[in-house]
């Protein structure tokens, strides 16, 4: 994806957004997509694992959000 996405090894993110804690060790497959504002656009709670990629991409553009410029 030519999006800009986070990556959370440590879980601070995921606890902090209630998808994992202390009976979830593992998380829910939520996408949450969050503006530069870091207020949060949109909240996917039912994850298809098979056309996720190409949701969020759909979503993304739905949203307005820019893609991530190039390097």
């Amino acid at each position: 994806m030519n999006y800009p996405i986070l990556s959370d090894p440590d879980k601070k993110v995921a606890r902090a957004y209630g998808v994992v804690g202390l009976t979830r060790p593992l998380p829910r497959r939520w996408t949450y997509y969050i503006g530069t504002d870091g207020k949060i656009l949109a909240i996917d709670k039912k994850v298809k694992p098979g056309s996720h990629g190409m949701d969020v991409v759909a979503k993304l553009q739905e949203l307005g959000v820019a893609k991530k410029k190039k390097e």
